[in-house]
């Protein structure tokens, strides 16, 4: 069997929200199953919204960034996973309820503990990460190493102007999610909606309302015509635009179909067709590049 990690893939992200837990124990069991060298993957988890397994009771301990959460969080993840350290672990969301001092607490002792390599941050504001990073360098603490931000062509500010003067100062590892902008930046959304796609499952209204907008089809449109006319498809085109920026470490591929995965696998091989000349014509179909204040 040829998997993802024979192709070069050798970062498997996980979440405790993620389907209750139970995406981390398939994914614990097929880790388990293939055994492979343990120094040649990467494995993290996030925590946060808290495993219910489709409960929907939890208790106030069970969600957050409290120590009490963070450390049950670790030990269950680790357990589910079935490996004895995560190489990479993130605060899902900040926590208005948790003082910052007490999750860098938290996750510093993890570190000592062996139970987590790194820790970082998800979808956190560009003054909460330093917030973190100067409480840490306060207390001589390991302070937060990478960010897990949304990502795409269309959703850019946060990650090329809000964190950028975190690259250049205390550094900023980035793992986007959501290079195809929630299955936008995909030809299947350019005529009528079809089915069994994530945004059309109940309940996804919200992220429907939010993704989709005449606006957007219409410059999804006009990229497609660019990925026809280097010849290759927009779903590549589109990842390995992200790849172009020197601040993105690992494009996260969220696919829900082999064939998705298969495709967007080989988007490197895209990068060489970006010349200055494609890049400028996207640029102008999107017209929404972040404009630096430089001081």
């Amino acid at each position: 069997m040829i998997t993802a990690y024979d192709k070069g893939v050798n970062f498997f992200d996980n979440a405790e929200g993620y389907a209750g837990g139970q995406s981390e124990i398939v994914m614990g069991n097929i880790l388990n199953k293939l055994g492979w060298d343990r120094t040649s993957y990467i494995v993290s988890s996030k925590v946060f919204f808290g495993a219910d397994g489709g409960k929907k009771n939890l208790k106030p301990n069970q969600t957050g960034l409290s120590r009490k959460h963070v450390f049950e969080a670790c030990h269950a993840a680790l357990k589910r996973l079935q490996v004895e350290y995560l190489d990479l672990y993130f605060c899902h969301r900040p926590d208005k309820n948790t003082p910052v001092e007490e999750t860098v607490w938290a996750m510093n002792q993890l570190i000592q503990q062996g139970k987590i390599l790194y820790w970082g941050t998800s979808e956190w504001s560009g003054q909460a990460i330093m917030e973190a990073h100067m409480m840490a360098r306060q207390n001589n603490l390991v302070g937060p190493t990478m960010e897990q931000p949304q990502y795409n062509m269309l959703h850019r500010n946060r990650v090329e102007l809000e964190y950028e003067q975190i690259y250049r100062t205390v550094g900023l590892g980035t793992t986007i999610w959501s290079p195809l902008a929630s299955g936008v930046l995909t030809n299947k959304y350019l005529d009528e909606f079809p089915e069994g796609t994530r945004l059309g499952m109940k309940g996804m209204d919200w992220l429907k309302n939010n993704a989709i907008s005449e606006e957007r089809l219409e410059k999804t449109r006009e990229l497609h015509k660019v990925a026809q006319e280097i010849g290759t498809s927009l779903p590549k085109l589109a990842v390995a635009w992200c790849l172009l920026n020197p601040n993105v470490s690992t494009v996260i591929l969220g696919a829900s179909k082999v064939h998705q995965l298969e495709e967007t696998l080989t988007s490197l091989d895209v990068l060489p067709l970006l010349t200055t000349e494609v890049q400028e014509r996207v640029e102008s179909i999107l017209q929404n590049k972040p404009k630096l204040t430089v001081f």
